[in-house]
């Protein structure tokens, strides 16, 4: 689906197409010898999955993503990087170039005031960064790296009292809501080796005081949508202290009751037109022809299967 086309690292649970030949207009962006094409309606779909074409599909859009835009995109490199280094005793290890470029972004970061760290799209690149590097340190043998612990620290430096971070509410699903940063930088918090332990020795640090304002915001703010209660059982799942059981439960009847009667899901039933990225999407939405009754779609469910 074009409105939704993101959150790439999941896709390795779903369908992968092929492109056909393609003008130079045609793509969605590229980068020395990489070019990711447009999504379009009537892609051809391969007739057996392969894993190594998905691999092959992440790797080179993280790669030309960070070498045109220069940015972690919670969309694109942001969201490799959270789901990638997991998958290492599968596919191996991602290259470290990957890492390379978050250390360097976050190095970028650390140099701004911490008021505009604040602003537009600052706080989810700050996020997916800590995310990034928690999610690398956990798969790479277990060592909270320095680059790791920084990242985590600025997070908690930029958070709003309330306990999650400013947003645009701009491209949904992912950056479109301070809900889902929140959900993110849990995740974050919970994947560093040894980091809640660390932070617990210092109960009067801005991290640990942080930490405690991002479980309060979790457990006490409604959910947007149902969407949203997808991102709070994940990020259960990765703290398993954030929720009890039973409303872990309750999530999770939440997420099969969207199932499909093929076994799929489809992210547009999951909220509202309306509450995705402040409206900004809805006449997007309500145009497509099959609006009334969405098909099963790659992003919701490879998600569903990773949360459940």
């Amino acid at each position: 689906m074009r409105v939704f086309r993101g959150c790439a690292a999941i896709a390795l649970l779903g369908a992968v197409a092929v492109s056909p030949q393609l003008l130079a207009d045609d793509f969605q962006y590229q980068f020395e010898g990489i070019s990711i094409p447009k999504a379009v309606a009537d892609e051809p779909v391969r007739s057996e999955l392969s894993i190594e074409a998905a691999a092959k599909y992440l790797e080179q859009g993280s790669v030309a993503w960070s070498g045109q835009r220069k940015c972690v995109s919670c969309h694109t490199n942001g969201t490799y990087m959270t789901i990638r280094p997991l998958l290492s005793k599968t596919l191996g290890p991602p290259e470290a170039a990957n890492r390379t470029f978050f250390v360097e972004q976050l190095q970028k970061l650390q140099s701004e005031p911490l008021d505009r760290l604040k602003q537009s799209t600052r706080p989810a690149q700050v996020i997916y960064i800590a995310a990034g590097l928690a999610e690398w340190d956990a798969a790479s043998g277990g060592v909270l790296s320095a680059e790791t612990e920084t990242a985590l620290q600025l997070m908690f430096q930029i958070q709003t009292d309330e306990g999650t971070w400013g947003t645009l509410d701009c491209w949904p699903p992912f950056e479109s809501d301070a809900y889902h940063e929140a959900t993110v930088a849990a995740m974050a918090a919970a994947a560093a080796p040894g980091w809640i332990a660390k932070v617990a020795a210092t109960p009067d640090s801005v991290s640990a005081v942080g930490l405690e304002k991002l479980r309060k915001y979790l457990r006490t703010q409604p959910p947007l949508h149902d969407y949203s209660r997808v991102l709070l059982l994940w990020a259960a799942a990765r703290m398993p202290d954030l929720l009890p059981e039973a409303q872990r439960q309750e999530l999770r009847q939440v997420l099969l009751k969207h199932q499909k009667s093929d076994g799929s899901w489809s992210i547009r039933s999951f909220a509202a037109a309306e509450a995705w990225g402040g409206g900004n999407r809805a006449a997007k939405l309500k145009a497509e022809p099959d609006f009334a009754d969405p098909p099963g779609d790659g992003h919701m469910t490879g998600l569903a299967i990773v949360v459940l």
